[in-house]
C-alpha cells in the first residue's frame, strides 16, 4: 500500500550557529546569470558532555566544529541557553 504523506526532508541548517543556505548567481562567460544556493559545510557529529556524561549527536557546520574545539561544547549550549535559541 502506498502512504500518502510527504516525505519529511532534513533541514540544510546548523543545530549551534544556525546558518543556512544563502541564494546568489551562477555567472556564465557571456555574463548570464542563473540562480544558485550557497550551502554550509554541515557535518553529523557525536559529542559527548562531561556534565552529564552523555553523548549528544548535532548537525553542525566546520566552522562551528572550529569554535566547539577552542571554547567547548558545554560553553556553545550554554551561549544558546543565554540567547533563548534552545
Amino acid at each position: 500500500m502506498l502512504s500518502l504523506q510527504p516525505q519529511k526532508t532534513m533541514s540544510r541548517v546548523c543545530d549551534l550557529s544556525g546558518k543556512k543556505a544563502l541564494k546568489g548567481n551562477n555567472v556564465s562567460h557571456s555574463n548570464k546569470k542563473t540562480k544558485r544556493r550557497f550551502y554550509p559545510n554541515l557535518q553529523t557529529k557525536k559529542f559527548f558532555i562531561p556534565e552529564t556524561g552523555e553523548w549528544i549527536t548535532l548537525k553542525v557546520a566546520a566552522s562551528t566544529m572550529k569554535t566547539i574545539d577552542k571554547k567547548g561544547i558545554s560553553a556553545c549550549i550554554n551561549n544558546l541557553f543565554k540567547k533563548g535559541k534552545i
